[in-house]
């Protein structure tokens, strides 16, 4: 079989990361943004529908590069909990970065939230769709915090892409081996959040192996990827703040690796920050809060690791929709 030089060492590490990782989660630099693709556990944390669509091209000038797009959605349920304003704020949505914000605020009652996920994820010859729903219960712990509790499940599926292989010869069967492969997808998280404070464990994919075309049971065995995000928002100026943050994953059995962040927020409008993943990129953030409807966010990662000579750096766009915002918030009062 016969590929293009560019993309073969990306084929040979996907390979390699197949036979001995394992489970292989896609990249993510705006996490802080949705961290609902990270832990079920923020299913509804809201109180209006939130929706997201995301695409990352990953070391863009390599040919097969990882390229993933994602659509969530998740909600609280019950429209008790919207209607009567459980979060305590005014009809008129908070600045969750002035001061005031912190002073009055007071905790969500519980409650129930539901959310879907779709992720499409392709690098060289190799593609996946997975396709979750998510539960998750926002337990009242204290006057000022909640404890969300989520669960996930779902599919995956993941083939070869035959139209970007080259083999020498017709059929070959080193190709034909590879198949659509469908495996289940579950994963667990919890959610610690208040007016400055929030923290976080999640442990995805915990059954199956879609990116095992082995019957080798060994290799089979499924390798959750864990995740612990943490972060504190400090208040400036009144409309200003300054939220420090960090993130922890496990992936299989590669090293643990780290990801830490700035992001600086103007009033509920505007926001940017900085970003740097444990020996892999540095990355500057911005997004802006059109309305109550409508924001958008973007991140470029420069290269710092073994590929920065090959890649021109790393992209990813997100547009976000709030709807049924009864509220009017331009800004998310509960995650930040």
């Amino acid at each position: 079989m016969k590929v293009h030089k560019t993309s073969t060492c990306v084929v040979l590490f996907l390979l390699c990361s197949i036979s001995v990782y394992g489970q292989i989660s896609p990249t993510y630099t705006q996490y802080l943004n949705n961290q609902f693709l990270l832990n079920p556990a923020l299913s509804g944390i809201e109180r209006y529908i939130d929706i997201k669509l995301a695409h990352r091209n990953q070391w863009t000038g390599i040919e097969g590069n990882p390229k993933t797009t994602s659509l969530t959605a998740h909600m609280p349920i019950g429209r008790a909990y919207v209607a009567e304003n459980a979060l305590s704020f005014p009809t008129e949505g908070t600045n969750p970065f002035a001061r005031a914000y912190a002073q009055h605020y007071i905790a969500s009652d519980s409650h129930s939230g539901m959310g879907l996920q779709i992720q499409h994820d392709q690098a060289a010859l190799l593609r996946r769709t997975d396709a979750l729903l998510a539960y998750a219960y926002h337990l009242k712990i204290h006057y000022r915090y909640n404890l969300a509790f989520g669960v996930q499940g779902g599919i995956a599926q993941t083939g070869l892409n035959h139209q970007r292989a080259r083999p020498e010869q017709e059929n070959d069967p080193a190709i034909g081996q590879i198949t659509n492969k469908l495996s289940p997808n579950l994963g667990a998280g919890i959610w610690l959040y208040g007016p400055r404070l929030f923290a976080g464990f999640s442990a995805l994919q915990l059954v199956g192996n879609p990116m095992n075309f082995s019957s080798n049971t060994a290799i089979g065995k499924p390798k959750p990827n864990l995740f612990f995000t943490a972060g504190y928002k400090l208040f400036l100026l009144d409309g200003m703040a300054l939220i420090p943050s960090f993130m922890l994953k496990s992936i299989g059995n590669i090293p643990l690796t780290g990801d830490v962040n700035m992001k600086l927020a103007f009033n509920d409008r505007l926001w940017c920050g900085v970003g740097y993943r444990n020996k892999e990129s540095v990355s500057a953030l911005a997004g802006i809060n059109i309305s109550s409807l409508l924001n958008i966010s973007y991140s470029y990662d420069s290269n710092v690791g073994a590929v920065r000579t090959l890649s021109s750096g790393s992209h990813e766009i997100a547009l976000g929709v709030m709807l049924d915002n009864v509220a009017k918030a331009f800004n998310p009062q509960r995650y930040f």
